[in-house]
């Protein structure tokens, strides 16, 4: 099974942050990281992971965090007429989210996983929750 991650449920993996979705985000995690799906991340996501970790933690572990997503996850990209669509897609109040649906539509995801399904109310990917996946996954 295919999957792209949004960056929320990586940041709750990387952090551990308090979220409803902590457990399942940790669980969909290892999951890849075990080859038991095909995970994927956006592109565009490394930046907003380095920002964010950044503001509490050195260089070196921000590094060796970012790492550990590329080894457990594959990048998705999009070309540059994916990119304009994404632009010129006024479905979305977020451009972020609009390029995280690409990405997951150019890898053919069978599910965007993210802890915001309110965010892609008009995503073409099937949208769903760390734990409505896990339940039928498991």
């Amino acid at each position: 099974m295919v999957v792209l991650l949004d960056t929320n449920v990586i940041l709750n993996f990387l952090t551990g942050r308090e979220d409803p979705f902590l457990n399942s985000s940790e669980k969909i995690m290892k999951l890849a990281a075990l080859n038991k799906i095909q995970g994927y991340f956006a592109i565009h996501t490394l930046s907003t992971l380095w920002y964010i970790l950044r503001k509490t933690r050195s260089d070196n572990d921000t590094r060796k965090s970012i790492e550990k997503i590329c080894t457990y996850l594959k990048m998705a990209t999009i070309s540059s007429r994916e990119a304009l669509n994404a632009i010129k897609n006024t479905n979305f109040k977020d451009f972020e989210d609009c390029l995280q649906d690409e990405c997951a539509m150019s890898v053919g995801a069978d599910y965007l996983i993210t802890c915001n399904e309110r965010d892609f109310k008009n995503a073409k990917s099937k949208i769903i929750n760390p734990d409505e996946f896990l339940s039928f996954f498991i």
